[in-house]
């Protein structure tokens, strides 16, 4: 009898440490090798800190913004972009160690239920979603967006492959979401999106390579719901004959796939890249917090996305700015486009503002560089105690916008994360078949822009 209640208690403490271990934070999970790592880790918590404490515990909705210049003003509405930005968050928040698995598995599945019931338009979402319940925010129009869809898919994608427990909701999510009908044959481009109230395809079209709808169009092909040839239709540059274009770009025509592609190049003070649409780092690197584009694209992408950071780092220095780090961002009571105007294929306005979240993009390509900028922008009080980076300062005024964007929030995490964890988010999009399928699309193109 006794020893069958030692056994008994051997059990009780036995299970009790198993739900310990699986319930609680494991704070060890990431050991940083050096005081920048520790840093990064901590501006890490903190930026998680604020998902956590800005996502509505009912539905799992993250809030778009919260201003701090004098009283709290939330936004309490979300994007989903923003959606997705939460789900990448939580899985960061597990391999940092801030969260447990299982808890954070919780709370998805709260998010995941809620998509199930908002309204979509063939399985796509619109842009804007109240927080408290998930029902359309219908004051600011009915638009289906083709980028921000593109980075829910890709939410979803990590989040079944990282939480298999949840696959039998992300998995019916993903399929749903049918972007053929965002799709324009005639030319072989994604449309901007879909007008409901107009009930009308937009007469734009997201036709550059190297600006952040490629998530959509790759994931787009890797379903099956567009062509391949999708991907060789986009301008990598304009053709020359294209005199608009803020240079003319180098280059020559080249078949891939039985496509023809002009293989276009632009040059900044000795540094060739592929452009992006206004020549920010949000365009440029974005995608690749779960494309893998650094891995595979090592002739293209990958190569170009490292060009772009040294040429936003030139632009700085040659413009005699205090720091860099350009892309759209908030400001006080707005939200403003904001690049290195020359990487740009029309470029946005220069107006010497910077963000955090652009030094953090370009961590895994300048470790280095982004430290000493960041050390720069902490001294210019960009960095609040609760919730890390705040999201823009003015180099000309020393303004600083005391506010936190989740979408720029998220980039900030899974930056770090994909840095401190070798590009663990990107391990989890490509482990899904649909980010597996077109990885030759990265690996066969050469750009042309080795030095």
């Amino acid at each position: 009898m006794k020893r069958l209640f030692g056994l008994f208690l051997i059990a009780i403490v036995f299970v009790g440490a198993v739900l310990y271990f699986t319930s609680t934070p494991v704070r060890t999970t990431t050991q940083p090798k050096n005081g920048m790592e520790k840093e990064l880790l901590e501006t890490a918590e903190k930026t998680f800190r604020f998902f956590e404490d800005y996502t509505d515990s009912e539905t799992g909705l993250t809030m778009d913004r919260v201003d701090f210049e004098q009283d709290e003003t939330k936004a309490e509405h979300t994007s989903p972009t923003n959606i997705a930005m939460y789900m990448l968050g939580m899985v960061s928040g597990v391999e940092l160690g801030f969260i447990s698995k299982k808890d954070a598995e919780q709370k998805l599945e709260k998010t995941l239920r809620t998509l199930n019931e908002m309204e979509t338009w063939n399985g796509l979402y619109y842009n804007w979603y109240y927080t408290q319940d998930g029902t359309q925010k219908k004051d600011w129009g009915q638009f289906i967006s083709s980028v921000d869809n593109g980075w829910l898919t890709a939410g979803l994608m990590v989040t079944g492959q990282y939480f298999e427990g949840l696959k039998d909701l992300t998995d019916p999510l993903v399929e749903q979401m049918d972007y053929s009908t965002l799709y324009d044959p005639s030319v072989g481009h994604l449309h901007g999106g879909y007008d409901k109230e107009q009930e009308s395809l937009t007469p734009h079209h997201y036709g550059m390579l190297y600006t952040e709808p490629r998530v959509a169009s790759y994931l787009a092909i890797g379903k099956g719901d567009v062509p391949e040839e999708h991907w060789w239709k986009l301008y990598r540059t304009f053709p020359p004959e294209f005199d608009w274009q803020s240079q003319t770009p180098t280059g020559s025509m080249v078949d891939y796939d039985g496509i023809k592609v002009y293989q276009g190049v632009y040059e900044y003070d000795g540094i060739k890249y592929v452009p992006s649409w206004g020549g920010s780092m949000f365009e440029a690197l974005m995608p690749s917090l779960v494309m893998k584009e650094n891995e595979l694209g090592v002739n293209a992408l990958g190569l170009n996305n490292l060009h772009h950071v040294q040429g936003q780092i030139r632009y700085a220095e040659e413009n005699e700015l205090d720091a860099w780090g350009f892309s759209p961002a908030a400001i006080r009571n707005n939200y403003g486009e904001f690049g290195a105007t020359v990487l740009g294929t029309e470029g946005y306005e220069d107006k010497g503002i910077v963000t955090p979240h652009a030094s953090f993009l370009a961590l895994e390509h300048a470790p280095d560089e982004v430290y000493d900028n960041l050390k720069k922008l902490q001294d210019m009080g960009v960095y609040g105690e609760d919730y890390g980076y705040y999201d823009t300062v003015n180099l000309q005024t020393g303004e600083v916008a005391h506010t936190y964007l989740s979408l720029d929030q998220g980039m900030i995490l899974t930056a770090i994360t994909n840095y401190l964890k070798k590009g663990v988010l990107r391990d989890y999009f490509h482990q899904d078949p649909i980010g597996e399928r077109p990885e030759h699309l990265l690996e066969v193109e050469d750009f042309g822009i080795r030095d």
